[in-house]
């Protein structure tokens, strides 16, 4: 196994959306581990001088010399090619690490966004300190709140018929998902759809609830170590993720009912296949012990994650 860094940058970052075109960065092998740093945030998101907080000279590199397309909001780090890698096949990404890139993030409310979107007729950008000792950030009012960071974007490329994309609704190739329980110790799991899958990263979360119902979390930066497989054992059409305790089955669809018609029939699928019971058992299984939850309700297409702990799936 080789360890590759990948630092967010002018040349190395695309801002807003997805596309199959996009060069690699880099190739590794499967079993390759990729340290990768990433930013956050528009120049109108940026702090004051005043304040004391630092903006990366990456991040102020990216605003002056790379364009957004699509009116996406989120920079990415990569793409990154997995040698090997097919469409069809599955791409394994064990996150590793998650640690602080900035002492600061920033939270926003504008009208006609979120989930109460007639609610609030001002715009407001607020920045939060994140003490990265004692892994805190601090509000306005005081409440200190612990920090729990994580990648709100994890992405492979999207199929190429579908030309480029925007970054904010969460699709079959990952995207904009904002799961907040994809933290360091959980694996994800993403459907490739072209060869080298081409994996991006970006969207860095201080801490967020389900829902992220004001349409931002702390959104800062974040560098994330990932070990990155390929599974030709796996066929998936959605994401899916394991934590050390739970499997978790995803999808995103702009009616949440939709999302949660997807998210079940797909962990009844995973039940069956891992514990051999029938549909039927696996449906009340569900019922009696699976968790679903509000992702997000802020990006377009809405998201649910169904939870189960695996000591269910004991045969």
């Amino acid at each position: 196994m080789k360890t590759h860094r990948l630092d967010a940058g002018a040349d190395t970052v695309h801002w807003g959306f997805f596309d199959a075109s996009l060069t690699p960065l880099m190739t590794v092998d499967p079993g390759d581990e990729v340290v990768i740093s990433t930013v956050s945030g528009p120049p109108s998101a940026m702090p004051d001088a005043r304040s004391g907080m630092i903006v990366p000279e990456a991040l102020r590199a990216i605003h002056a010399r790379v364009p957004q397309k699509l009116n996406g909001p989120h920079i990415l780090t990569g793409p990154i090619a997995v040698r090997g890698a097919k469409a069809g096949q599955v791409l394994e990404i064990r996150i590793r690490a998650i640690e602080l890139n900035y002492d600061w993030g920033y939270n926003a409310i504008r009208p006609l966004a979120g989930a109460l979107p007639d609610d609030f007729e001002r715009t407001r950008l607020i920045h939060i300190p994140l003490d990265r000792r004692r892994m805190v950030a601090r509000l306005p009012w005081g409440l200190e709140l612990p920090l729990k960071p994580f990648f709100g974007i994890m992405a492979v490329a999207p199929p190429a018929a579908w030309g480029p994309v925007a970054s904010p609704p969460p699709r079959r190739n990952g995207g904009n998902i904002d799961n907040k329980e994809l933290v360091a110790g959980t694996t994800l799991y993403l459907p490739i759809h072209v060869d080298g899958a081409l994996f991006s990263v970006g969207d860095g979360h201080g801490v967020q609830g389900d829902g992220e119902v004001c349409i931002t979390a702390i959104e800062t930066g974040l560098v994330g170590t990932f070990e990155l497989k390929v599974r030709d054992d796996m066929a998936l059409e959605w994401p899916m993720a394991e934590t050390p305790t739970h499997v978790m089955t995803m999808a995103f669809d702009p009616d949440l009912d939709d999302a949660v018609v997807i998210a079940l029939r797909d962990m009844i699928k995973l039940i069956c296949a891992r514990t051999g019971i029938s549909r039927e058992d696996a449906y009340t299984l569900c019922s009696l012990a699976a968790d679903l939850r509000v992702t997000q309700v802020v990006n377009g297409a809405k998201g649910i994650h169904v939870m189960l702990e695996k000591a269910c799936l004991a045969r």
